[in-house]
């Protein structure tokens, strides 16, 4: 479990009148008419056609979902601001199984989910009063489908990490791969990961069985307390991702997804644990995911990847960059396989890599990084030498990652 560091809990002690968390189907409680840059609050489930408009800030007071056959549009600048809360009173916008969300923002007016503690306003790209390493203020976004996962005990649904199984808007997975939850475009999701239980806190952008019917693209995930991106089975594919000091893992990947991220960026944070955590199946439905085209800024802290429990797919064209000496730091900074089964899958051709380039630090080996003979697959190169990587112009004008400055090492 991660802490909140002492300016999170100064927040959380000075904020009040927290809205406990929704599991009613009532319709929301919103102003019909408001005035632009307002301030609209949701206190429960959108069960109709609902749409959050230009200029207006909308809080959440509780855990949301949108329920099954309802769409929730949200225009391009809104503002989407999570009460501060834990345990079952951590907010979240949930995109419930049969729901959809249509939230495209542009490149000139993405839409921010950020935290009430957030003094952001419509218009505005940077935070005027939150650091990008402050986390767990809120919940985060979770999008819900009907696609096949390979779960525990082959059953075809599963309740999702974070939400209460007592609340069936939490139920994900199906039999249709090309489910349509929607569409995400310039999206920026901040200062998430509440804690809902021992070890257990919500990832910035969760998406729970997501068919291919869905389009998710240009998305940033700032300061979450969990994982920035995490897929649960599904077949969604994500273009043009970045993950900025994430708490645990940057992409972390679960239960047979079978899409393709293309085009993604990972900066780790003080707290970071795995770049990619990229893990196995849990049923006997097997299905691999493909990883592309990304950069990968490390720390002292944080790991390249850890492929576990049978992890397979194919991981190409990567460039990591900024990592320590594994041996001065019990192990931080490799990629490893772990478990027999991952192992086997690396030698069988299941668990791919290709074209993987890394800039070490002084004195150290490529095989002393990439274990269980990955580095076969990977090449050392200096600084900016990179042949590989993200095309880091899909991130610039509307990312708080360009506008602090952080995008200039890739």
């Amino acid at each position: 479990m991660k802490k909140f560091n002492s300016l999170l809990l100064i927040f959380a002690a000075t904020l009040i009148g927290f809205t406990s968390c929704i599991e009613g189907n009532d319709k929301p409680v919103v102003d019909p008419d408001p005035e632009p840059d307002s301030e609209v609050l949701i206190t429960s489930n959108i069960t109709s056609n609902t749409t959050w408009e230009t200029g207006n800030t909308y809080v959440l007071g509780g855990r949301i979902s949108v329920t099954s056959g309802n769409t929730l549009t949200i225009e391009p600048g809104v503002v989407v601001k999570g009460e501060v809360g834990t345990g079952s009173n951590a907010t979240a916008l949930i995109i419930a199984r049969g729901a959809k969300i249509m939230a495209e923002g542009t490149a000139t007016s993405p839409i921010i989910f950020t935290t009430v503690a957030d003094e952001i306003t419509p218009g505005e790209i940077v935070s005027p009063n939150l650091e990008p390493n402050l986390s767990g203020l809120w919940g985060g976004l979770i999008i819900l489908g009907n696609a096949k996962g390979s779960f525990a005990g082959d059953v075809n649904e599963i309740q999702i990490e974070g939400i209460p199984p007592s609340d069936t808007n939490g139920l994900y997975g199906g039999d249709n791969d090309a489910d349509n939850s929607g569409v995400l475009k310039y999206i920026s999701i901040r200062h998430g990961g509440a804690n809902i239980g021992e070890g257990n806190e919500i990832n910035g952008l969760t998406l729970g069985a997501v068919g291919s019917g869905t389009v998710i693209e240009n998305v940033e995930v700032i300061g979450n307390q969990d994982d920035g991106i995490e897929w649960f089975g599904g077949t969604v594919n994500v273009t043009n991702a970045l993950v900025w000091n994430p708490g645990d893992d940057g992409m972390d990947t679960d239960q047979a997804w079978a899409g393709t991220l293309d085009n993604f960026i990972v900066i780790a944070g003080s707290e970071t644990d795995h770049c990619l955590e990229i893990d196995g199946p849990e049923g006997s439905y097997n299905a691999g995911h493909t990883l592309k085209n990304g950069s990968i800024k490390g720390n002292d802290v944080a790991e390249l990847g850890d492929f576990r429990d049978g992890a397979r797919g194919t991981f190409e064209s990567i460039y990591f960059f900024g990592f320590a000496n594994p041996a001065d730091t019990d192990g931080r900074g490799d990629l490893s396989l772990s478990g027999d089964a991952s192992v086997a899958n690396f030698a069988d051709g299941v668990l791919n890599f290709a074209s993987l380039e890394i800039t070490l630090a002084d004195g150290v080996e490529l095989s002393t990084v990439f274990k269980a003979g990955t580095d076969a697959y990977a090449s050392s190169v200096a600084a900016g030498a990179n042949t590989v990587g993200a095309t880091k112009s899909a991130f610039t004008g509307w990312t708080w990652a360009d506008a602090a400055g952080q995008l200039a090492d890739f």
